[in-house]
Formats: structure tokens, sequence, C-alpha cells
């Protein structure tokens, strides 16, 4: 049993495919399939479950990659601090999160660290969602990332930071635009923009639907909150979205963000495998994307376990 047939076997677990782990390492499904095979006859036990489209890890599987995700990145990450030792660099940071992320919680912060700390690199790494930022942090390499917060992940920490409020996003000139807040009621009869899909905001937002029996009719899907407040604000459809304070303002004349005080807030924050491990360049990256946090949102620090 090799650190390498560990790797390729938790990256099987991660993308169900013995194909797309070969083409993620350029080599051939053959030489994936050997390194599980090995893996299978020093343990004794059948790991992966052949299904008709791709694998899935069976029970002692399941616990294999558990085991071993979580070291695998704390290897990673400490040979990579070895070697940027040794050739005597500053460091590095490096970030997984959502296209828009930066923008719209951590230019502030960036600006202020890289003054703070001139000779370290922030590297970005851009997920379409938490998930793929879980999936990266356990795969190793990758300090921290930025996620909206859904249900516990085993092998990751979460820690809140904002609590955003929703809104529903229209034009000005549209009818609904004259009230001061929205309620359930007020969107029975409304076709949204969809937001983008396998995102724990979407995920959210429907959970909340079905629970107030709304069936929403949805026209357009989104890559991101952004296209979704530009088509609202074209009056090209209405978006329910969580409250940024970049939206407000003369940049977005013709954009009114009324209040959906039924719908509780939505949580953003850090996640990373382990708080109390995290290198202190990393760690002091996220108090300075904290602090910037506090200052530009409303609703400040969201501590609330």
């Amino acid at each position: 049993m090799t650190l390498d047939d560990l790797r390729v076997f938790v990256a099987v677990c991660r993308t169900g495919s013995l194909s797309a782990v070969a083409r993620e390492l350029s080599c051939t499904q053959s030489a994936v399939s050997q390194h599980v095979k090995r893996l299978e006859r020093e343990t004794g036990l059948a790991l992966l479950e052949r299904l008709p489209r791709g694998v899935e890890p069976t029970p002692a599987g399941r616990l294999l990659n558990a085991a071993a995700a979580g070291s695998l990145g704390d290897i990673d990450h400490a040979v990579r601090r070895l070697r940027e030792l040794a050739r005597g660099e500053g460091g590095s940071i490096r970030i997984t999160t959502g296209g828009t992320t930066v923008r719209h919680f951590m230019s502030e912060a960036v600006v202020d660290f890289r003054q703070q700390f001139p000779g370290v690199r922030l590297e970005f790494r851009t997920a379409t969602s938490s998930r793929d930022c879980f999936d990266a942090l356990l795969a190793g390499g990758l300090d921290l990332a930025w996620i909206t917060l859904g249900e516990p992940v085993r092998s990751i920490e979460q820690r809140p930071v904002v609590a955003l409020p929703w809104v529903l996003a229209v034009a000005t000139d549209d009818p609904i635009a004259a009230k001061s807040t929205v309620t359930t009621a007020d969107l029975k009869d409304i076709r949204l923009i969809a937001l983008p899909e396998n995102t724990t905001s979407r995920s959210r937002l429907d959970a909340w639907f079905t629970t107030s029996g709304i069936e929403p009719v949805s026209d357009t899907s989104v890559a991101d909150w952004d296209t979704a407040i530009l088509l609202a604000e074209l009056g090209l459809g209405h978006a329910v979205v969580p409250d940024l304070p970049a939206w407000h303002g003369p940049a977005h004349p013709r954009l009114r963000l009324i209040p959906l005080p039924e719908l509780p807030p939505l949580r953003t924050g850090w996640a990373v495998r382990r708080w109390e491990a995290l290198p202190p360049l990393a760690r002091a990256f996220a108090d300075t994307v904290e602090e910037s946090c506090a200052r530009t949102f409303p609703t400040g620090p969201d501590r609330a376990s």
C-alpha cells in the first residue's frame, strides 16, 4: 500500500469514475484500476462497487476513504510548506471559492493583507459549488474555502462569518417595486430566475419554497448571483437572492431590492480541514477577511452555532 495507491483511491471515490481519474492523472484506466486492486488485495476486502455508470465505495471503501482523504491532504499540505521553506519563499495561501466571491467578500481584505504581507502569494481556485470546495479541500493542497454553509461534512470544519438576508430583486419600474417587503403570498404568481444548480443557496431556497407551499415557475437559470441581478435589473425576470452591499447604490440605478423577512438568512463563511492545523499566514488571511466583512456587511460576523 503506497501513498499513490491511496491518492488514486480517494480520487476515484470523489469522482465516482475510474476514467475521470485516468484523465486527471494522464494515465490509463487500467493503471488506475491497478492501484485500487492493490489496496483490495492488501485489505482483503472489496473497496469499490461497479455500477452501470461509474463506481461507488463499498462500506469498507467508505471507511478507508474517510480515513485517507483528510490525512493525504495534511501530508500534501506539509510537503508544499517544506518546499516553500527550502526555496526561501515567503509562502502562499491557496483558497477555493466561487467565481464572484473575491469581489463581494474579499476585495478590501486582499488589499489589506498584501500590504501587511507583501511576500505572500494569494492563489484562488474557482469552484462551482460548496461541494466542489469540500472535495478540493479533502484532496489536499488548499488552505481555505469560502462557502455557503450547509450540512456538516465529515473531516471538514465550517465557520460562519456573514449572515445574508434574502431579497427579491426587480427592476424599478416593476409593479411590485413599490412594496417595502415581500411575503410568501407575493411570490406565488411571480416567475423567478433560478439560482445556480447544485449550490447550497439554490437548495436552501427550494426547501423554503416547498415548506411554504410555493411552486415557482422559472424561465431562466443562471451561473451566479450577479447574473441573476443583471437580468432582474434589465426587467427580464425576478430573482430571490442573498442581499449583498455591492448591489446597492449608483452602480445599479434601475434595481430594487425588496426584503424577504420570512426567509431565514443564508450563512457564508470559511471551511477548512482543521482550524488548529491551519498555518499562521492562512489564519491571518481568514481573520483579515472576517474583519473586512464586519465593516462591510450590516449584519456583521455571524457566530451562531
